[in-house]
């Protein structure tokens, strides 16, 4: 199977969406911020390693619990995933942090506040004339 192919690509949404209720609704342990989310997965065409990009939202010590509560579960998410998604081979996951929302959030947040600034230097121009 070629790695971007149409099966490859099904299979990488079923698990991301599996991986993420497995997450969010399975797994009891407090370490695992609740605001955690499966950006994205890569399956490896032979079905036998799945690369698992993970989004938490919080300071770096919550990542840090949730990326070691995920690995102490890895066992468990391997089991459920085997259940939930019927494949011929269960694939060994790494979960890799993914910080591109809250780069979003942040460049999102600085752009609100150059447009401020540049409307309030329009405003305080418009008043000196």
């Amino acid at each position: 199977m070629r790695k971007d192919s149409v099966k490859n690509n099904r299979i990488n949404v079923q698990v991301q969406r599996e991986l993420g209720r497995i997450i969010s609704r399975e797994i009891k342990d407090p370490r695992i911020n609740p605001m955690t989310s499966v950006v994205d997965v890569v399956v490896t065409p032979d079905l036998k390693y799945c690369k698992a990009y993970i989004s938490v939202l919080g300071d770096a010590e919550s990542v840090a619990d949730t990326l070691a509560g995920l690995n102490s579960a890895m066992g468990f998410i391997r089991r459920e995933l085997a259940h939930s998604v019927n494949l011929r081979n269960t694939p060994e996951i790494t979960f890799i942090m993914d910080q591109s929302i809250e780069y979003g959030v942040n460049m999102s947040r600085k752009i609100d506040e150059a447009i401020k600034e540049i409307t309030d230097k329009e405003a305080e121009s418009e008043e000196d004339e």
